[in-house]
C-alpha cells in the first residue's frame, strides 16, 4: 500500500526502527527517536544495495518518488545510483574547491604577505563586495568574459571606473594563478581589455606657490582642538610621508637620539624599510606629543568611544583636520604635502635621487630596492633640515 503525505507527516518515533514501504524499493526510514529519511533498496550486478535519498521533510513524498524513478532509470542503463551519487558529491566538492572565490582566496593568502597590510585588506574587501557575489561560486574554468564583464560593469555604473579597472587587473592575476595550478585554461579578464571606460587620472591638489605655502603653515600652527591631530598636521609638510604611514606611526619607530623615524617594510607601499631623518623642528613637535601619547603604541591613538587606545586614527581624521582649516579637496589634499615637497626641493636644486629616495618612490631594480633604504642618508639628513628651515622662512614671510 502506497504512503500518503498525511501518514508520513503524522508518523512518530516509537523507540524502535521503523520502515514503511511506498513500493518500487522506496521506503520511509524512521529512527527510534523519530528522525525520518527516504531510502531505496535495489539490486545492482546481483548484489542487494541501499541508496539514502535524503531527509524528510527536506525531501517530500513526491520528490522522493521522482528520485526513486531517476535511480531506476540509471539501473536500466547499468549505472549504480549509489556510485552516481558519490560521484556527484565529489564533483560538487571539487567545484567548490575550484570556485573563483576559493581560488581567489588561495591566491590572496599566497601573495598578500608581500603586500602592505592596508592594500591586503582593501583588495580583499573589494573582491568580497564587487566580485564574489556575482562570480564567486562558479567553477573558475566555467567563467566567461561576458559574465565577468557584467560584474565589472556594475562597478563602472556607480562611477568608480578606477575601481573597475583595478579589479579587472586583479581578476587577471587570479585567472593566471588558476592556469598555473591547473584549474583554468585561459585568462578571460585579458579579453576585457578596452571593455571598460578609460579612467581619467586626476592629480591630487597641492599648494606650491611659496606665499600660499607660508599661509598654510601658519594655519596649521594655529589649529586648535585635538593636540595629536594638530601635531600630525604640523609634521606633514616637513616629513611629507603618505597619510597611511603617518597615521600608523608607532613610538617604537622613533629614535630621538639618532633623530630619525624608521618605518618598517610592512607599512610601506613598496615593502622596504624607509628612513625619515627628523629635522630639529620635527623632533620638538614629537617630544611634545610624546608627553601626551607616549604611553600608547601609536603616536596618534584613536580617541573614539568604545575603542581601545592601542588603535590608531584613520586617514580621514587627518584629512578632516585639513578641511577644518578651510582647505577643500580642490586646493589642498594630504597627499599634496608630498607634491609640495617634490616641487620645492627640485626648485631649490637638490639632487633628484635624494628627493626620490626620501619620497620612497619605487625602485625599478627590485634587487637594489631591497638594500637602498639608506642611500644618500647623510645628504638626505641635510636636505630635510634645510627644507624645514626653508618652510620656517616661508612661514615668517607670510606673517608680514
Amino acid at each position: 500500500m502506497k504512503l500518503t503525505d498525511t501518514f508520513v507527516k503524522r508518523k512518530q518515533g516509537n523507540g524502535k526502527v521503523q520502515k514503511h514501504s511506498d513500493g518500487g524499493g522506496l521506503f520511509l526510514y524512521i529512527t527510534p527517536t523519530g528522525n525520518k529519511s527516504w531510502r531505496l533498496a535495489y539490486r545492482y550486478m546481483g548484489k542487494q544495495k541501499l541508496l539514502v535519498i535524503g531527509p524528510y521533510p527536506v525531501i517530500g513524498l513526491k520528490e522522493a518518488r521522482e528520485k526513486r524513478d531517476a535511480a531506476k532509470n540509471m539501473l536500466v542503463n547499468n549505472i549504480d545510483p549509489s556510485m552516481a551519487k558519490q560521484e556527484a558529491k565529489l564533483n560538487a566538492a571539487n567545484a567548490a574547491k575550484n570556485s573563483f572565490e576559493a581560488v581567489a582566496l588561495e591566491w590572496h593568502a599566497k601573495y598578500s604577505p608581500a603586500w602592505v597590510e592596508r592594500y591586503q585588506i582593501s583588495l580583499l574587501n573589494s573582491l568580497r563586495t564587487h566580485i564574489f557575489p556575482y562570480v564567486g561560486k562558479f567553477p573558475i574554468h566555467t567563467i566567461t568574459a561576458p559574465v565577468l564583464l557584467a560584474a565589472l560593469r556594475r562597478i563602472e555604473a556607480r562611477g568608480t571606473v578606477k575601481e573597475a579597472h583595478k579589479l579587472r587587473s586583479c581578476c587577471g592575476r587570479i585567472f593566471r594563478y588558476a592556469i598555473a595550478t591547473g584549474r583554468a585554461e585561459r585568462d578571460v579578464a585579458a579579453d576585457l581589455q578596452g571593455a571598460i571606460a578609460p579612467h581619467v587620472a586626476t592629480h591630487l591638489a597641492s599648494i606650491t606657490e611659496p606665499r600660499e605655502i607660508g599661509r598654510l603653515l601658519l594655519a596649521l600652527d594655529e589649529k586648535n582642538g585635538n593636540f595629536p591631530i594638530s601635531c600630525g598636521l604640523r609634521l606633514a609638510p616637513m616629513l611629507f610621508v603618505r597619510a597611511g604611514e603617518m597615521t600608523r606611526a608607532e613610538w617604537s619607530e622613533i629614535d630621538f637620539v639618532a633623530a630619525e623615524w624608521r618605518i618598517p617594510p610592512g607599512k610601506m607601499k613598496m615593502r622596504q624599510t624607509h628612513i625619515v631623518p627628523l629635522p630639529s623642528q620635527a623632533v620638538n613637535i614629537l617630544k611634545n606629543l610624546h608627553v601626551v601619547t607616549g604611553r600608547d603604541r601609536y603616536l596618534f591613538p584613536t580617541q573614539m568611544r568604545g575603542k581601545r587606545r592601542d588603535g590608531h586614527i584613520n586617514i580621514g581624521t587627518l584629512v578632516a583636520g585639513l578641511r577644518q582649516l578651510g582647505y577643500s579637496p580642490e586646493n589642498m589634499t594630504f597627499h599634496g604635502f608630498r607634491s609640495m615637497a617634490s616641487t620645492l626641493l627640485n626648485e631649490l636644486g637638490y639632487n633628484r635621487d635624494w628627493i626620490e629616495r626620501q619620497l620612497a618612490h619605487s625602485e625599478r631594480d627590485s634587487v637594489r630596492a631591497a638594500y637602498n633604504y639608506a642611500d644618500y642618508l647623510p645628504e638626505r639628513r641635510r636636505m630635510m633640515q634645510e627644507y624645514a628651515d626653508f618652510l620656517d622662512t616661508l612661514r615668517e614671510k607670510a606673517r608680514e
